[in-house]
C-alpha cells in the first residue's frame, strides 16, 4: 500500500534526475535513554541528572539520496528550546534547495509541513516536489532510523545537566553521523521503500 501511494514521487525523481530528499523532526531530551551497560563487578553504574527538566534539543534533518543513486548524505539544523514551526521548515528547506538545487521530497503529515505558510513556499518553488508518505506509517522513512540510531547510540546513557551540553552533543554526534556513508545507506535500504542505490 505505502510503495503504490510512493511510487508519482519516486518518478518524478528518477524522470527529473532529481534527489530525493527524505525529511523529519525529531527532538534530544535532557533525560538520558537508558540502556543497558557494562561495569565492574557489584559497582552498578548511577547516571546523575535534572528529571524535573523539560528542555529539550529540537531536530530537522533530511536524509538525500542522490540522482545516480550512488551517494547518500544527511543535512540536519538543531533548534535549543524551540519547538519546529512552518517558520523553520521552510528556512531548512531554503538551505537545503541551496545545496542541493530541486529535489523530490518526502515527509509526514506535521501540521508544520500542511501549514498554509510552507504550502505558499513550496507552490513559488517549482523544483521542489512535495508528496507525504501514508499515515502512520513511519516506518517508511529512513530519517527515522537516522533518529533512533543517535539516540540508541552514542548518546545513550548520556545525562547532560544543561541546554548546552546537550546541544554540543548533539551536534557533535550527528556531525559524525554525516560521514558515515554505510550508516546512511543502511538506513535506506532498511526502510520498506523499494529504492535501490548502486
Amino acid at each position: 500500500m505505502g510503495q503504490a501511494r510512493l511510487a508519482p514521487g519516486k518518478k518524478n525523481a528518477q524522470r527529473l534526475k532529481a534527489w530525493i530528499a527524505f525529511l523529519d523532526e525529531s527532538g534530544f531530551l535532557m533525560a538520558p535513554l537508558v540502556r543497558r551497560s557494562w561495569s565492574p563487578c557489584g559497582q552498578t553504574p548511577i547516571l546523575h541528572h535534572s528529571g524535573r527538566h523539560h528542555r529539550k534539543v529540537s531536530a530537522i534533518a533530511a536524509l538525500c539520496v542522490a540522482p545516480s543513486r550512488d551517494d547518500a548524505r544527511l543535512y540536519f539544523r538543531l533548534y535549543p528550546d524551540q519547538n519546529i514551526d512552518a517558520e523553520l521548515v521552510i528556512a531548512f528547506l531554503q538551505q537545503l534547495w541551496q545545496h542541493l538545487g530541486g529535489f523530490c521530497l518526502l515527509w509526514d503529515r506535521l501540521q508544520a509541513h500542511r501549514a498554509r505558510l510552507t504550502q505558499a513556499f513550496l507552490q513559488q518553488m517549482p523544483d521542489i516536489r512535495s508528496t507525504y508518505f501514508p499515515t502512520y506509517a513511519p516506518e517508511l522513512n529512513p530519517v527515522e532510523y537516522a533518529w533512533s540510531w543517535l539516540k540508541r547510540n552514542p548518546m545513550a546513557n548520556l545525562a547532560c545537566l544543561d541546554l548546552d551540553t546537550l546541544a554540543r552533543a548533539a551536534r557533535h554526534h550527528s556531525r559524525s553521523l554525516q560521514y558515515q556513508q554505510t550508516l546512511l545507506r543502511s538506513f535506506i535500504h532498511h526502510s520498506p521503500l523499494s529504492l535501490r542505490l548502486k
